[in-house]
């Protein structure tokens, strides 16, 4: 059944599947580039319905990783991981250990990191076997939660959004819709209440809604996702799992600008033409919210938050240059990012051809 989506040429180096059945370990570890060095990316742990759909996700995830550090300017290629299972009833120090030791054997190809179900505290279980993870603890040496940057990132590529679309990046009085406020939902939340911008949420926890509330009384919260779509919004944050714009969502979205930390949030290419010819402007999701692999990027020299910082507000001018390159080459955001991605990536994976002194 998996041989259906290698079929369609999904252009990767390597997938690897990995399985300790003492543990209860069944996972997928995807490599899509290593041109611009190893392989980065996050260990999602999640309940999938079937192996073919973790196969599909790994597969797009490690793919949108890859073009994430290009662009980020990081020289670390693309990949990804997802362990099969409910991380609330699955997870134990074995597994994650077990899943190490398949990290490890991989020999410094793919650095690991956090991602959706999987904490500092379980890379510092992993860490116990394998020296390629990162997002660490602070205690142990790392970089601690990447969610802090990546909220950072997409507040400032949010801002370079504003600017383009209304000559001014500041968000005050801005109405700001953000759905999903987890791990970076919620933390954005507060670079926009700071920035005076007036929020709506959403998330279907209760008890995330609870905890924004608490901080920020002043947010607004919608029903539902639906609701927060529809409502008159400037910018729609899209910050919960993939496929947040897809063919039901978007002839419903009232905002002027999308902008949000979820990957994946196109349901299908073909979303963004219907954004475009909507007139609402669109930031590609691996563009603005790289300020989690910048985080733990930075850990493997050493982490300095101030430096990770500096380099996350990066975000706000490569965001300016994507949109920049999008309008004098006539196409969409997504495909002018895309080609910046790909020129870094071809360029300097060209420069690993030269042969230098070990």
């Amino acid at each position: 059944m998996t041989e259906g989506v290698f079929g369609r040429e999904s252009g990767h180096e390597q997938v690897v599947f990995c399985q300790d059945r003492a543990s209860g370990l069944k996972a997928i570890i995807g490599i899509y580039s290593t041109a611009l060095g190893p392989a980065l990316g996050g260990t999602r742990f999640y309940p999938y319905a079937s192996e073919d759909d973790a196969l599909a996700d790994v597969l797009a995830l490690s793919k949108g990783m890859a073009y994430k550090n290009a662009l980020a300017g990081l020289d670390l290629g693309g990949g990804k991981a997802v362990i099969i299972g409910d991380p609330a009833t699955a997870k134990s120090e074995a597994l994650l250990r077990a899943y190490g030791r398949f990290v490890q054997s991989l020999a410094g190809r793919y650095i690991t990191a956090c991602d959706v179900g999987t904490y500092v505290a379980d890379m510092d279980v992993v860490a116990k076997e394998t020296r390629f993870v990162t997002g660490r603890s602070t205690d142990d040496g790392g970089a601690g939660d990447s969610s802090v940057l990546t909220a950072f990132g997409v507040f400032q590529g949010m801002r370079a959004c504003a600017d383009h679309r209304w000559g001014s990046p500041e968000l005050a009085g801005r109405r700001v819709g953000v759905s999903g406020v987890g791990k970076v939902g919620h933390l954005l939340v507060g670079h926009l209440v700071e920035a005076g911008a007036r929020v709506v949420i959403s998330d279907v926890s209760a008890a995330a809604i609870e905890r924004v509330r608490a901080a920020h009384p002043e947010v607004e919260v919608a029903a539902n996702a639906d609701e927060l779509v529809r409502s008159r919004l400037d910018v729609f944050a899209p910050c919960a799992l993939g496929g947040a714009l897809n063919d039901e969502t978007v002839p419903e979205l009232r905002a002027e600008v999308v902008c949000g930390a979820a990957n994946n949030q196109l349901a299908h290419p073909d979303i963004e033409k219907v954004l475009e010819e909507r007139g609402i402007l669109y930031a590609p999701d691996y563009l603005v919210n790289a300020g989690g692999v910048i985080q733990v990027s930075d850990e493997l020299h050493g982490f300095d938050f101030a430096r990770a910082q500096r380099k996350a507000s990066a975000i706000y001018d490569t965001t300016k240059a994507v949109f920049a390159l999008a309008e004098a080459e006539g196409v969409p955001p997504a495909t002018a990012a895309d080609r910046l991605a790909e020129r870094r990536m071809a360029e300097v994976g060209r420069l690993r051809s030269i042969l230098t002194p070990a």
